[in-house]
């Protein structure tokens, strides 16, 4: 299956690179170059179009390499080259094609647009044939800056702890380029997994945006309540790599054919040719009332569908229920307090043009979790199509191109650390990255050990170890203190119902224990963390003592490597950044 989205997404990227893409990813007509309007200008000799003291223009290589076999049969004298160390002495300026590697040679050549911060704004750079050549420096004239100035709104951003920041972005700047600027001003990890929420109080309403969307024209969109969240999403793109967990097989079928196979399915979805189809039934509430019905609705790339009689699919028993063009998907945050909805999983058919009116609004709900997970990702899929491949792609080849060690890009402050061996006279710089990681876990385990030390000989340093390993936890991100289980559940289905997420808190039950919320197959566990103590010291443990960490962090960096008493590793955290 993957080398079948691989050759599909090949072959919508070398049409990409043809035609420009719109908003809906359609491909623009070219338009017709006026080349033919502008009067011929006569050819120069070479020796005209060259000269010592004037500017040279930069030209394709093709047109170089020309120009300079006619340069080496005139009679100008040669240009000194300032590296001789660099070249052989019959090498050309340019390389010569094939010198490459073959990865490299045959890549196609990508648009770079440079910014510049000025006093009025932010300036976007272009190439200017007046620029003089050389060796590898292009300088601006101070007196006439080559760039044009953008248009720059201000956009304010909220994070989960209701802290706020106002940042001026262009105009034509994406949803991914604004989560990147934000992980860069807050000096967070980035792991591809942020994004940008947005978020409707006033209606109930929330929906995390699509990488490539621009953000000026989803705020025109939005009412003056509304707001935007800056938040961790790690179920984005999930379902590229587990679609059999977010598509039921009885939910899934063909307009052609019943028996379409679950291996082409996200094929199938990708490609504007074939027809995947979303069947099931669903609670629908009617417009401008306040009671649900349950019908059997049907979900195509046309739009959403609802049979008038049974689970019949005739075309006189279907009924529009919605369009997918100009609609975005949204999930209901409190669907059953707000709109009297019969389950917690409900979702809504927005209309890009309804700001605050709720009586044109779709509201949905389904029976559980993975139901409105199927629905909600068949939604993007037949929207957005091969644009959601391409922006699940992106992160992917940005880390081919890094080194192993370089990622992920950390905080300014981590990355200037270095480890260290003073086990010698002199100390040294250990550049070993595994030779450092063993050092690290030397060091915390010879630190236990001094705290054990200590503690048997009634240490009474402010550091106590009893009093240092029941608060060392409260420092790190996946920790979030004193929170109920239903702020605990609601944080986890907001960043992601994905294997491995947790979180860890107080406990309500007992104000000595803790508890470890751990999402698995799109449903949220809860496991206790109860004290326990041996030979006079505490420790803590998930299976009743069998297993026994002296302080919480031991406790996860354990089942972050095995699995132990519980249905899955972990592997990613709740986290809130403040901005």
């Amino acid at each position: 299956m993957n080398e079948s989205l691989e050759s599909l997404y090949s072959a919508c990227s070398m049409q990409s690179d043809t035609e420009p893409l719109l908003q809906n990813g359609q491909h623009a007509s070219s338009q017709p170059e006026a080349s033919s309007a502008r009067p011929a200008q006569p050819q120069a000799s070479p020796r005209q179009k060259v000269q010592r003291s004037q500017p040279v223009h930069i030209l394709a290589v093709r047109r170089l390499q020309e120009e300079d076999q006619q340069l080496k049969t005139s009679s100008l004298p040669a240009i000194p080259n300032p590296f001789p160390e660099l070249c052989g002495p019959g090498s050309p300026p340019v390389l010569p094609p094939g010198s490459l590697p073959p990865s490299q040679s045959q890549a196609p050549a990508k648009q770079v647009r440079l910014f510049t911060a000025g006093r009025k704004g932010i300036y976007e750079l272009f190439p200017v044939n007046s620029f003089p050549l050389t060796t590898g420096i292009m300088r601006l004239p101070p007196s006439q800056p080559q760039g044009h100035l953008l248009d720059c709104i201000d956009v304010k951003v909220f994070s989960e702890d209701g802290t706020s920041k106002v940042v001026e972005i262009p105009t034509d700047m994406t949803a991914r380029d604004l989560c990147q600027l934000l992980v860069y001003k807050s000096h967070c990890v980035d792991d591809n997994s942020w994004t940008l929420v947005e978020h409707h109080p006033h209606l109930g309403l929330e929906r995390c945006l699509e990488d490539h969307e621009l953000v000026v024209q989803v705020e025109g969109t939005m009412a003056s309540e509304s707001k935007f969240l800056f938040r961790k999403n790690y179920a984005k793109y999930e379902f590229f790599k587990n679609p059999m967990n977010f598509f039921p097989e009885q939910m899934v079928t063909w307009c052609q054919q019943s028996n379409g196979g679950q291996t082409q399915l996200l094929q199938n979805f990708l490609n504007s040719s074939s027809c995947p189809e979303i069947q099931g039934f669903l609670h629908v509430k009617e417009m401008g009332r306040k009671s649900w019905k349950k019908l059997y609705v049907c979900l195509r790339r046309s739009g959403l569908y609802c049979s008038t009689k049974g689970t019949s699919k005739e075309p006189r028993h279907l009924q529009l229920l919605a369009d997918l063009e100009e609609s975005n998907i949204f999930s209901l945050i409190s669907g059953k307090k707000q709109y009297g909805a019969p389950t917690d999983h409900g979702l809504c058919i927005k209309p890009n043009k309804v700001k605050t009116e709720t009586k044109e609004l779709r509201l949905l709900c389904a029976e559980d979790e993975q139901i409105r997970a199927c629905w909600m990702t068949a939604f993007r899929l037949l929207k957005y199509g091969m644009l959601l491949y391409q922006n699940y792609r992106i992160p992917q080849q940005r880390k081919a191109l890094l080194s192993p060690f370089s990622t992920p890009v950390r905080s300014v402050s981590e990355n200037s650390l270095v480890a260290m061996d003073f086990s010698g006279q002199t100390g040294r710089v250990i550049e070993n990255p595994a030779e450092a990681q063993s050092a690290a876990l030397e060091e915390g385990h010879a630190w236990r050990k001094r705290s054990t030390r200590m503690n048997i000989l009634g240490s009474q340093s402010p550091l106590h170890p009893s009093t240092l390993s029941s608060v060392i936890h409260r420092t790190q991100h996946w920790f979030h203190g004193r929170i109920s289980r239903e702020e605990s559940h609601r944080i986890i289905k907001q960043q992601g119902l994905v294997d491995g997420l947790f979180l860890l808190r107080d406990s309500q039950s007992n104000p000595k224990a803790f508890v470890l919320t751990l999402c698995h197959h799109q449903k949220i566990k809860n496991f206790q963390i109860l004290p326990c103590e041996d030979e006079g010291q505490t420790f803590f443990s998930l299976d009743d003592g069998n297993t026994k960490f002296s302080d919480l962090i031991q406790l996860v960096d354990f089942y972050q490597l095995n699995k132990g008493v519980l249905p899955c590793k972990l592997k990613h955290h709740c986290i809130r950044v403040a901005l």
